[in-house]
C-alpha cells in the first residue's frame, strides 16, 4: 500500500458525476457529487424548517446539475422555475443526485457497506427524503 502525498490527494479527481437521460426535457443532464464545501452550503440553505418536496428537489438539482465545463447549470434564482417542471423528470434526476451524494435515510448504511468501515460525521440523512415531504 502506497501512502499518498498531500499533492497527490489534492490533485485527485474524486468528485464523480453521472449522466441522466431526461426524456421529458429532450436530452441528458449531468449530475455531480458535491464537494464538502458545496454540501455545507447546500445544507446551510435548507434551514431548520421542513421545506416543500418540490423546493427540496429543486435545491438539490441547483447544487448538483453541472454542464460539460463542470460548472453549475443553475443557481438559487432558478429554484422556483425548477419547481414548475415535471415532477417525474425532477425525481429521475433527484434520485441520482441523492445516491451520488449519500443523502437520504439509507445513506449511512450504504456508506458503511461501500467502505467496510463505520461512518463518521453527518451523513446528511437529517435532510428530507422524497417520501417525507410528499
Amino acid at each position: 500500500m502506497t501512502l499518498l502525498s498531500k499533492a497527490a490527494i489534492l490533485a485527485a479527481v474524486d468528485l464523480k458525476s453521472e449522466d441522466v437521460e431526461v426524456p421529458e426535457w429532450g436530452g441528458t443532464v449531468r449530475v455531480a457529487m458535491m464537494s464538502g464545501k458545496a454540501r455545507d452550503e447546500f445544507f446551510g440553505r435548507q434551514g431548520e424548517d421542513k421545506v416543500p418536496y418540490s423546493q427540496f428537489a429543486a435545491s438539490v438539482l441547483v447544487a448538483t446539475v453541472i454542464g460539460e465545463d463542470g460548472k453549475p447549470v443553475f443557481d438559487e434564482s432558478d429554484v422556483e422555475a425548477l419547481r414548475a417542471k415535471s415532477q417525474a423528470a425532477m425525481d429521475r434526476v433527484l434520485a441520482v443526485s441523492l445516491r451520488l451524494n449519500g443523502i437520504g435515510p439509507n445513506a449511512s448504511e450504504a456508506a458503511e457497506k461501500n467502505s467496510g468501515a463505520a461512518p463518521s460525521g453527518d451523513s446528511g440523512s437529517a435532510s428530507p427524503s422524497p417520501s417525507e415531504n410528499q
